[in-house]
């Protein structure tokens, strides 16, 4: 899913393509995309863009009439931008049988070109609302705070309003805006704090330096990810990157300290954590492999390694 550092991305490079353009034209090429019907979303058309926001991970196009647009990508959804002056597609009279890029759900047309939401897979989560004004915007809004502008009260408040683990307190949009699985995993590892660890049980210096990693982990994200669309309309939106320490490394050694990387999985989520950067050592227990090993189930990234040796 798309988070923070990449819908920041996909903002500046909006601003530059349709902050003050009128929306020509609004496509909705898969009714399951949009999922509201007042205000009608065709009144949008001949509306001029007048403010772009970001609302946790979504996105919120601002019209001259008041209305606004808001778009939530949710896990596979992504945005593809085609410049007005590029060449036209000639598009083939059979379909391929596995296409590369997936169907357009939702094209806007602008003077400048044509934003394109598309969904990997089957299952259509992401989602098109119209809202008629400020208020409506309002019931879009998660209220979780922003990392990078909070103080550190505000961060300590948000941080134990619930005795959740530090995972699902990150990643909770009512306690921090935009932070999700992937930054999750990057920001606990900075930190050198245990995904599990529950949020009351942190000191004054770790809930600091959570803090810190945050700010740093989100501010050196959005870097990169600006400076590799370069200008350009950022391509290639993933949560797996090959520059990232733990999130998506699973068997593969941390940069620290070389320990392979464990993961927990769970839904259609997990969680990934250097046992010895984060967690004193012990390997946490996988709900479905630990229940099936039982007693076998590893503690220590030491006993772990010691079975991974013995097999070789």
């Amino acid at each position: 899913m798309p988070e923070l550092p990449d819908i920041t991305v996909y903002l500046e490079a909006l601003e530059a393509r349709v902050l003050g353009q009128v929306l020509e034209k609004l496509r909705v090429l898969d009714v399951f995309v949009l999922r509201t019907a007042l205000p009608p979303v065709d009144s949008l058309v001949g509306r001029r863009v007048t403010a772009l926001r970001r609302l946790g991970k979504r996105i919120a196009f601002g019209f001259d009439d008041g209305k606004w647009l808001v778009l939530h990508l949710m896990v596979a959804g992504r945005l593809r931008w085609t410049d007005a002056a590029a060449p036209a597609v000639r598009r083939p009279t059979r379909r391929p049988r596995r296409s590369v890029v997936p169907d357009a759900l939702l094209e806007l047309g602008f003077p400048t070109g044509t934003l394109s939401l598309t969904e990997a897979g089957t299952k259509r989560r992401a989602s098109l609302h119209v809202v008629a004004d400020e208020a409506g915007l309002r019931a879009h809004e998660r209220s979780g705070i922003d990392v990078a502008a909070a103080t550190a009260a505000e961060f300590a408040g948000a941080l134990t309003r619930e005795n959740h683990t530090l995972k699902r307190a990150l990643t909770d949009p009512r306690l921090f805006s935009g932070i999700g699985n992937a930054y999750s995993d990057e920001i606990l590892h900075a930190a050198r704090l245990s995904p599990v660890t529950l949020t009351s049980r942190l000191t004054t210096e770790e809930m600091a330096r959570l803090q810190a990693a945050a700010r740093q982990v989100l501010r050196a994200w959005t870097d990169r990810l600006r400076a590799e669309a370069g200008g350009g309309f950022p391509e290639g939106v993933t949560a797996f990157r090959p520059q990232m320490a733990v999130h998506g490394k699973f068997g593969q050694p941390c940069p620290v300290c070389g320990t392979k990387v464990q993961r927990i999985r769970y839904a259609e989520n997990e969680v990934n954590y250097c046992p010895r950067c984060q967690t004193g050592g012990k390997v946490l227990a996988d709900r479905s492999l630990s229940r099936l090993l039982n007693s076998d189930w590893p503690k220590t990234i030491e006993e772990l390694e010691a079975r991974e040796a013995a097999r070789l």
